[in-house]
């Protein structure tokens, strides 16, 4: 379960900005919106956080921040030496260009809350730390920072980290993180940490799309296939069922052989998956092709598989613009299923970007705490906002409010082309 999320000097988040899942002190819609967590010093975290913002205004890069650090997590071990990251820091002022990008992620697994981060530059890790929680007082299980006096990294160890930690620390080039490293040579102790940012959390954007071969496989499954037939029914589709038609196919793959310096084209048999849609009304039935269906039942149909899966395992799904291609019953349909205790099992959290006020004020969607706004400022350096910070009534029309401008977060028109009337 996500708790915190820090970002500084990441695109336009110039300065230091957090989105926090905690859950505040308000009793309203908590048995359904909140996730008991059993630790004193984080009660209740949110399933659900909605960020709103103009056009160009961060929301987006809010995401790709931590779609940034979890990519690194994952592959900076396997990185060539001399490769350097792809991190843009704030370029709209001259001391920010020239300072390294800080991301800090806090997380619960297991009952055991890690709040893990580190500093970076285009050529190298500058710094990085994991603090474990296993009582109320943290344990600092390593800290690791770049001297460049000594052009080389300073390590400290805290006793909780059991392991080679003097192996880990001499494998851990200056472009990869001590955690990735140690993880690639067998760490028990961070294999947890290392497999949350791998399979607990989950990112969708314009760079990393759902692959609908999920939804294929559960499809394929008795049980899959019904709760993925449900899940559309509920969604008012009129799809009575869905077929999958699999064939074995030859298809041309390219190899490269390292060895060889050149490329192999081979013919290989592959599985082919058609889905065929039967739609039944009172009037008859028919049965259609994927192609048939609108944009918005196949980004519901992709969505679907991994949807439910990830109720089950209590994941973190984190999604740009949620409501492109989904009609705005359809958004509000996928939060009730996270808000549910009955179909969100295991503490899954959705956090998504969005421009659909409605949402707003939709009838017990929303506590006050789950909605976030993002702007620029005058140095078009992106700012995030809680909501509640505004400190809005609870019976307070809050799409209204929004849209006039009360709480930041819409675009600030011009009166050249007559945009503002």
């Amino acid at each position: 379960m996500l708790v915190e999320f820090r970002v500084r000097n990441f695109r336009s988040l110039r300065d230091e900005q957090v989105l926090s899942l905690v859950a505040s002190k308000d009793k309203t819609l908590a048995e359904t919106h909140t996730l008991a967590t059993g630790l004193t010093a984080v009660p209740g975290l949110l399933k659900s956080a909605a960020i709103y913002g103009a056009n160009a205004s961060g929301k987006s890069n809010l995401i790709k921040a931590l779609q940034h650090i979890r990519g690194i997590v994952l592959e900076s071990a396997a990185l060539p030496r001399e490769q350097a990251f792809v991190v843009q820091p704030f370029r709209l002022d001259a001391e920010s260009d020239k300072q390294p990008t800080d991301v800090e992620i806090t997380f619960i697994l297991n009952g055991i809350r890690y709040q893990y981060g580190f500093a970076m530059t285009q050529q190298r890790i500058v710094s990085e730390h994991l603090l474990v929680y296993k009582a109320f007082k943290p344990q600092r299980w390593f800290e690791r920072h770049f001297d460049e006096a000594r052009g080389k990294d300073i390590y400290d160890f805290g006793p909780g980290l059991k392991g080679a930690k003097n192996v880990w620390e001499g494998a851990t080039r200056s472009n990869a993180l001590f955690l990735s490293t140690a993880v690639q040579l067998n760490s028990e102790a961070l294999r947890p940490v290392f497999d949350w940012f791998a399979n607990g959390l989950v990112i969708v954007n314009e760079l990393a799309q759902i692959n609908p071969r999920f939804s294929i496989q559960m499809l394929k499954q008795p049980e899959g296939h019904k709760q993925i037939c449900d899940f559309l029914n509920a969604a008012d589709t009129s799809i009575a069922d869905i077929d999958v038609v699999t064939r074995r196919a030859l298809e041309q793959t390219s190899h490269f052989d390292l060895r060889a310096g050149k490329t192999e084209v081979r013919t290989e048999e592959v599985e082919q998956h058609e889905l065929r849609f039967s739609h039944i009304t009172g009037q008859g039935e028919a049965v259609f092709g994927l192609m048939d269906e609108s944009s918005g039942t196949r980004k519901l149909l992709d969505l679907a598989g991994p949807v439910l899966d990830m109720l089950h395992k209590g994941v973190t799904l984190v999604i740009d613009e949620l409501d492109t291609s989904l009609h705005t019953l359809l958004v509000r349909e996928l939060l009730r299923l996270f808000h549910c205790p009955e179909t969100n099992t295991g503490g899954a959290q959705l956090i998504f970007t969005t421009h659909d006020t409605s949402l707003l004020d939709a009838p017990g969607l929303f506590r006050r705490d789950q909605i976030w706004l993002v702007e620029k400022d005058a140095q078009q350096a992106s700012t995030l906002v809680a909501l509640s910070e505004f400190s809005p009534r609870k019976n307070e029309a809050l799409e209204r409010g929004y849209l006039m401008g009360r709480y930041g977060g819409v675009p600030l028109l011009s009166d050249k082309f007559g945009l503002a009337h």
